[in-house]
């Protein structure tokens, strides 16, 4: 990738960077999945890539913006029926994301293969991914992938011989690697059944518990293992090649963005995929799974059935790190070699768990009469969890919600820092690889409990601010931009969120979107917002440039924006809660240059010139007339 980049693409545009310092905002970053990213024109095989020359593309152009880094989203494999990547695996790569065209030009994919690929795209227009079309076909070309490498390993081409050392240096080296892909094998042993569907009779009565082993079973799930090992070599091979071209395709993806002068982000999400739960079964609790209490965005709660870490393996009998560390730091080693900077999905779920039973036939009851994990020390309805309670019953406050934030009064410095295991090892894996406080992006929204905001503050992490969300009427609302703390990460919306542009025409018209203007009137205009207040309520592309140019008057240092905002969609990501045929499937459009060219001089995109321009006119204390100016010149449009 970095070979075709020029010096032209690496120097973005100087009146938006210099907005963003007198600002005082240091971080800019552009959010993407990576089933999101384009397709270069022609070459689109159904699903987004980071990895190939669509996604070059947009970071060019989000470089020239004055973007600053990519927000991608969690990497891992998914299953056939559920394309959520926060339901994929912690470790493995997807299958999708891989170039295909770069497997081409190696030789490992023949051209005739790949341009069926492309004229077999069910959807051409690249809004949407079609996903059951992307898996199967991505398969199909992966067996010949594997064919030509093998073909290529007989005749002992110096390149397969490379790649095959790699594959076993990995192979090696890398547990997770040999557990992944003994679950693609027994998945296939058993049909696709999940593995606990798996039979428990014959010679499949240890399949469950390979990576788990009871005592006294140890030497018969070894041999199971052996076999299957046996059985299925060519299946796990394949899974290691692919794994192997993944990270070689991340590399390269990420030293091109070095050299635009990006950072990348990760995604460490907060669930485990099926096969994570069969692989990492001895660390994890069998009567309790993780979910999201009521809160004022899912008055319902979200009952998200994941595994929850087994609070008797953080530490060995000696108080020293226990297993569900060493995984901590294995997880988050990877990703701090293999990014520049990571997103904390939920980190409550690695703080103060919100836990329900299992064994209730009624999720949404189990999520809503749950509880914290480590703060429920004698709750008649939770009895077994009094045993990894961290507080005392004295500590809480009954006339609360227990899911409350200050359902728990005070905590000690030894309360706290047990709170804090699973942070604290993050953290010193940040600061061991390099990386900065203000790298780490703490997804805190509106509830934060007590042990989170202790230990948030200990490592002086941010939270966001999702603006779209901010209650006009309340002064102390925690997204309004003014309450907003220096190391916070700013927003108007994000993948959970509809698009800011469907919004606003949701409250044109209706007291929503007269309060939402008069708001922003007062925030963008404080000297007269009577001028502008009328402007924001009657023309909705105006009230979604107002809205984001709030995002840039507040402290918060830090700017996300989701590739939504930017480009004018108003189509959602993802639904919460949702599992449907479009959820996780919208795609950055291929024509997305010309779209916004076109779109931004009619205010139908983000026009980001205008927006800066906005915002500096809101401080006069920062005097830059002429910067304003060239901006107003640039944008060709103005919000007021």
């Amino acid at each position: 990738m970095t070979d075709v980049l020029k010096n032209s693409d690496l120097q973005p545009d100087t009146a938006i960077t210099e907005a963003l310092r007198l600002l005082g905002k240091t971080d800019f970053l552009l959010a993407v999945h990576d089933a999101s990213f384009p397709g270069a024109i022609g070459e689109d095989t159904g699903r987004g890539t980071p990895y190939g020359a669509g996604a070059l593309g947009l970071a060019r152009f989000a470089r020239r913006l004055g973007f600053t880094g990519l927000q991608l989203g969690p990497q891992g494999q998914t299953s056939p029926v559920n394309s959520s990547p926060y339901d994929g695996t912690i470790f493995s790569r997807s299958i999708l994301s891989l170039d295909l065209k770069t497997l081409v030009e190696q030789g490992l994919l023949s051209q005739q293969t790949w341009e069926a690929i492309l004229a077999g795209n069910p959807r051409p227009d690249g809004k949407r991914v079609p996903y059951a079309h992307a898996l199967e076909v991505y398969n199909r070309a992966l067996d010949e992938v594997q064919r030509n490498f093998r073909t290529a390993l007989e005749i002992k081409e110096s390149s397969a011989l490379a790649l095959d050392q790699e594959i076993r240096d990995l192979w090696h080296s890398a547990r997770w690697l040999r557990d992944d892909a003994l679950y693609e094998a027994l998945t296939l042993e058993h049909g696709g059944l999940s593995w606990r569907q798996w039979p428990q009779t014959g010679e499949y009565q240890l399949d469950r518990l390979l990576c788990a082993p009871p005592a006294g079973l140890e030497a018969a799930c070894a041999s199971r293992r052996q076999a299957v090992e046996t059985k299925y070599a060519r299946t796990m091979e394949r899974y290691a090649l692919i794994q192997l071209l993944l990270l070689r395709q991340h590399l390269s993806f990420r030293a091109s963005m070095q050299a635009l002068g990006l950072k990348i982000y990760g995604d460490v999400q907060v669930g485990f995929s099926q096969s994570d739960a069969w692989c990492l079964q001895g660390l994890l609790l069998n009567d309790y799974f993780l979910g999201a209490p009521p809160s004022r965005t899912n008055i319902e709660g979200q009952p998200w059935s994941y595994q929850v870490l087994d609070p008797a393996k953080y530490l060995d009998a000696e108080g020293e790190p226990g297993p569900v560390l060493d995984l901590t730091v294995e997880r988050l080693g990877k990703m701090l070699f293999e990014f520049d900077g990571l997103r904390l999905d939920h980190p409550h779920g690695l703080v103060c768990p919100w836990v329900y039973r299992s064994d209730d036939p009624d999720p949404y009851h189990a999520v809503q009469n749950g509880a914290r994990l480590f703060s429920s020390p004698d709750l008649p309805d939770h009895p077994d969890l009094a045993r990894h309670a961290i507080v005392h019953p004295e500590q809480l406050n009954r006339d609360r919600p227990r899911y409350a934030d200050d359902w728990i009064r005070d905590l000690t410095t030894e309360q706290e820092q047990r709170y804090a295991l699973i942070m604290d090892t993050i953290m010193e894996q940040v600061h061991a690889h390099g990386r900065r406080k203000e790298d780490i992006l703490c997804e805190v929204l509106s509830t934060e409990p007590l042990p989170l905001r202790h230990v948030r503050l200990r490592h002086g992490l941010g939270r966001f601010r999702v603006t779209q969300k901010a209650n006009p009427d309340n002064r102390r609302d925690v997204y309004r931009s003014e309450n907003t703390e220096p190391e916070d990460w700013i927003m108007v919306g994000n993948h959970d969120t509809p698009p800011i542009w469907r919004l606003v025409k949701d409250w044109q018209g209706g007291e929503k979107g007269r309060k939402h203007a008069a708001y922003l009137a007062r925030r963008l205009r404080p000297d007269d917002p009577g001028s502008l207040e009328p402007l924001l309520a009657t023309d909705p592309y105006r009230l979604a440039h107002a809205k984001v140019a709030n995002l840039f008057l507040g402290p918060a240092r830090h700017v996300m924006m989701f590739f939504a905002d930017l480009f004018g969609l108003e189509e959602s990501y993802n639904v919460p809660g949702t599992v449907t045929e479009d959820n996780w499937t919208l795609r950055v459009p291929p024509d997305f240059e010309l779209r916004y060219e076109e779109g931004r001089r009619r205010g139908e995109v983000l026009n980001l010139q205008a927006v800066l321009a906005l915002a500096l006119r809101a401080r006069p204390d920062i005097n830059c007339p002429e910067l304003i100016t060239r901006l107003e010149v640039e944008a060709g449009w103005r919000v007021d």
